[in-house]
Parts: structure tokens; C-alpha cells; sequence
């Protein structure tokens, strides 16, 4: 139930190639948005210096400007909550860490990475809880004097409630968690700089953020947050705590949570491979959500219409890519003939073509671009399907030779080149007519019969459809690759 307008956010931090889980999180946030009408928020969370780097922001937005994401408010389009981008923000986590310090809700902690280990050691050796054991929660001012005596580095810790905290999450329902297993936590390091754990709902209070929706991982960070929005709201920087929804896990291969080192999580191996944002978009939303129990191919207006929160399920989603690139070739064979032309352009050209750029025929491209439509599940599979057709002589499989070129080809070959020599070439059926016949001829059926010939012409065993192929290809330089195969099994 959602009551009132709706703030969502996407904060992604700019390490490394964007990965699948990421844009489904995005997906799912916006999707939500502009299903309630509400605002998209786009928040930069830069704050680590040694992992965050420039090319990875730029990459991040190309990426969501080539998935058709727009954003209401975030880098390049401003807002009332700038700045979007938590590097630029500094002064603001300061101000609000004083507060928390000033209003009791926050402490120094001079433990040492040593003494804290020893005493976690410890905790776990005695079947104990081993978080933070609150051991500098309540010093002495004579305490804190003797440590800054000491010069001793200090951290912020935020002191947990005492009491269990309960919320009602928007995929998995009512969670508890109790105070041993919440314990104060660290949300500025001693060199001054922010943690995660104090920027993140710092920015969701101020940008006035109604609901949070992100991944499982994060789930046990959410009881602090809520905590820290108690606060927050105490001390007047917060006006009220957000929903909370833990997306669930997107699985990969042997059960396991799918990774960024996982090859299949890197969103640009989609991008490079062709596939179209609303077909990866459309796989991506069914990690986790349904849209009907009878349709899994449907476009991002309808999703936008039919998705809410309470469809999303609290099990692990399992990324299958063979049925994202079915899905994909769905979206393919939906596009209307001059749109696919158009978006197979890229690799039609170098780097992706095996051709020399003057031989690429724009007439035999436009013949054969609607047969290929229906073939292909990813817009870089056109390169292998059509290069037969501007190459000067089809590629060199060995592996697709030896499969077709079995019993005796050269017999079955010799027929068919007879019987294409007198077909009618502006007829498919007339070269399908002329090959089935040799194919008898010799005994074989159609399937057999045309292996030899898709070879010798294609150089590969599958392709698209044979005859129309044949056709575009034209009887000459057709015929004269079967003689060339003819010479081949000769030698």
C-alpha cells in the first residue's frame, strides 16, 4: 500500500563495469516511481577515493541512458537535494556527525584494531556474540582524557537502542532483530571521513526518501538505519523513516550468488553481444517478479503499468541466459524490419565485420535482413549469418565441413549443381525443388541432401534459411562455390 507521493533513489557507486543485479535494482526503483507517479532520484555514492574513478561514473550514465532509464533528479539534471554526488556532500556528513555526537546518540571509540580482535576472539571462543562489545559506550571524562593522551585514534560509533527493532519489510514482511546481534556500529573513521553506514540514510533523510528498495545483501544494515533515523528525526535532520524493500538474491551458476567476477554479470557483455535493452530489461524484471503466469515477453510501457512491490518474491531469482537471449530474440523479431536494420548497423561494420567495407552489398543486406530477423536471438549473431554474402569466399569451418561433407558428397553435390544450373533462380522453391531431387536422387532426404550445399555456399552448417539465401547470393558466384567445394573433395 503505498500512501502519498513516492521518493525512490538509485545509488550506485562508481567501481568497475555495471553488473545485471544493479540494473535490476535500478529497474525495479524506477519502475516503481513511474508506476505511482512519484520520483526517480539518480545519487552518486563516491565517497571511497581508491576504488571510485571517473571512467566508471561516465560508463555508469552511458549505461543508463543506453537502457532508456531517465532520472528526475541526479547528475546532469539537478534538484532541489543537490549535490547528487556524496564526494561533493562532505560538509553536510560532518555537520550531521557533530549532531549525533552533540545529542548523545553517537560516541568516540578508541579501541584498537588489535584490542578489538582479541576481544572478538574472545566473544567467539565463549559462544558470545563477537560484534562490538561497547566497551567505550560509557568512558569517563578521566577515560577519554588518559586514551587522548595516549594519541590515540578515535572512530564514531552509533549507540544501538537496547530494545529489539522490528519493521515490516516490503517483500519479506515483519523482521526483528535484537541488540546482540545489532551492535553499535562505526560511521566515521578516525581520519574524519564518512562511512556508508552514516551517508547513505543521511542522504535518504535529507532527499526525503519515501522508499528503499535494494538488494539482500543489505538487509542487515537496515536495522541501524532505522535506528539512525530515530535519531535523525530526534534531532530534526530527518522528517520520518522510509519503507524498506530487500530485493532477493540473483543467482548464478552452482547455486551460488551471482558476482561482479561472474562473466555473465557484466552488463557490457550485453551490450557488446547485441542485446536490446528492452529485451535485457525484460528478462532482468522477471529476477524476482512476475507478470503474469502466461507471458514473459512484454514491453517496458507494460511493465511500468502492472509492476508494484508487493509482486516481488522474497526467493533467490536464478539468472538463466539462455532464456535472456530467448526473450531477447522475442524483442528482435518485434521490431518493424527498418528498426532491426538499423540496430544491426554495428555489426554490419569493423570491427565486428569479416568483410572488406567495399564489398558489403546495402541491396542483399536489405533482401536478407527480414529472414534473419527470425533467426537471431542477439544482434551480434547478424555478422556470422550474413558474411557469406560479402565475403569473397565463404569462411573456412573444418568443423562444419566434416559434419556435412559425410558419405559421398561429392556425388550428391555433382546432382545438385546440375539441377541448380537449369532451377529458376528468382524462385526459392525452384532451388529447394532442384536440391530435394538430387537429394533423392541419392537417397537422402531434404535435411541430409542440403548440408553439402549450405556448406559449401555458407561455409557453416546453420545459417538462415538456405534457399532464400541461395537466391540472395545469386546463381553465379553460388555455383561457383559449389564447383570450388567440388575441387576441395577432388584433392
Amino acid at each position: 500500500m503505498v500512501n502519498g507521493p513516492v521518493r525512490v533513489r538509485f545509488c550506485p557507486s562508481p567501481t568497475g563495469n555495471p553488473h545485471v543485479g544493479l540494473v535490476r535494482t535500478a529497474l525495479f526503483n524506477w519502475a516503481f516511481a513511474r508506476h505511482h507517479g512519484g520520483t526517480f532520484v539518480f545519487r552518486i555514492e563516491d565517497t571511497d577515493a581508491a576504488r571510485d574513478s571517473e571512467e566508471s561514473y561516465d560508463q555508469l550514465l552511458a549505461s543508463l541512458r543506453w537502457l532508456g532509464f531517465t532520472w528526475d533528479e541526479g547528475p546532469e539534471v539537478g534538484g532541489p537535494h543537490a549535490p547528487y554526488r556524496q564526494s561533493e556532500r562532505m560538509d553536510i556528513y560532518a555537520d550531521v556527525a557533530k549532531k549525533l555526537l552533540d545529542g548523545g546518540h553517537a560516541y568516540h571509540c578508541y579501541c584498537s584494531t588489535e584490542e578489538l580482535d582479541a576481544r572478538r576472539a574472545a566473544a567467539r571462543a565463549a559462544g558470545k556474540p563477537s560484534g562490538y562489545d561497547g566497551h567505550c559506550r560509557e568512558l569517563t571524562p578521566a577515560q577519554v582524557e588518559a586514551y587522548q593522551g595516549e594519541h590515540r585514534p578515535a572512530i564514531v560509533r552509533f549507540r544501538m537502542p537496547d530494545e529489539p527493532i522490528t519493521f515490516t519489510d516490503l517483500v519479506r514482511g515483519e523482521l526483528t532483530f535484537t541488540p546482540e546481534n545489532v551492535p553499535d556500529f562505526g560511521i566515521v573513521r578516525a581520519n574524519g571521513a564518512p562511512l556508508y553506514t552514516l551517508v547513505n540514510p543521511v542522504d535518504d533523510a535529507l532527499m526525503e526518501i519515501t522508499h528503499v528498495l535494494r538488494g539482500e545483501d543489505l538487509l542487515s544494515s537496515t536495522p541501524r538505519q532505522i535506528a539512525l533515523y530515530a535519531a535523525l528525526i530526534e534531532l530534526g535532520v530527518a522528517k520520518s523513516t522510509p519503507a524498506f524493500g530487500h530485493l532477493p538474491y540473483v543467482m548464478g551458476e552452482g547455486n551460488k550468488k551471482l558476482s561482479k567476477r561472474d562473466p555473465e554479470a557484466s552488463l557490457n557483455l550485453y551490450r557488446e553481444r547485441g542485446f536490446l535493452p528492452e529485451g535485457l530489461l525484460n528478462y532482468l524484471s522477471l529476477l524476482g517478479w512476475s507478470f503474469s503466469k502466461d507471458q514473459d515477453v512484454f514491453s517496458i510501457e507494460e511493465m511500468v503499468q502492472k509492476f508494484d512491490i508487493d509482486g516481488v518474491n522474497a526467493n533467490p531469482a536464478r539468472f538463466d541466459l539462455k532464456k535472456a537471449e530467448s526473450i531477447n530474440g522475442d524483442h528482435i523479431r518485434l521490431l518493424d524490419p527498418k528498426a532491426f536494420a538499423d540496430a544491426c548497423a554495428p555489426w554490419l561494420q569493423a570491427p565486428h565485420a569479416n568483410w572488406a567495407p567495399e564489398d558489403f552489398d546495402a541491396e542483399a543486406w536489405e533482401r536478407i535482413a527480414p529472414y534473419a530477423q527470425t533467426r537471431v536471438t542477439v544482434l551480434s549473431d547478424i555478422t556470422a549469418n550474413v558474411d557469406f554474402l560479402f565475403l569473397k569466399e565463404p569462411v573456412e569451418d573444418q568443423a562444419s565441413w566434416d559434419k556435412a561433407m559425410k558419405g559421398e558428397p561429392a556425388a550428391l553435390l555433382t546432382t545438385a549443381r546440375a539441377n541448380l544450373e537449369s532451377a529458376d533462380w528468382s524462385d526459392p522453391e525452384s532451388l529447394k525443388q532442384a536440391v530435394l531431387t538430387a537429394g533423392e536422387a541419392h537417397g537422402l532426404k531434404l535435411g541430409k541432401a542440403q548440408a553439402p550445399v549450405r556448406v559449401a555456399v555458407t561455409g557453416r552448417t546453420v545459417g538462415l534459411p538456405l534457399f532464400e539465401s541461395l537466391e540472395i547470393l545469386g546463381k553465379e558466384r553460388a555455383l561457383a562455390r559449389i564447383d570450388a567445394a567440388l575441387a576441395k573433395l577432388a584433392a
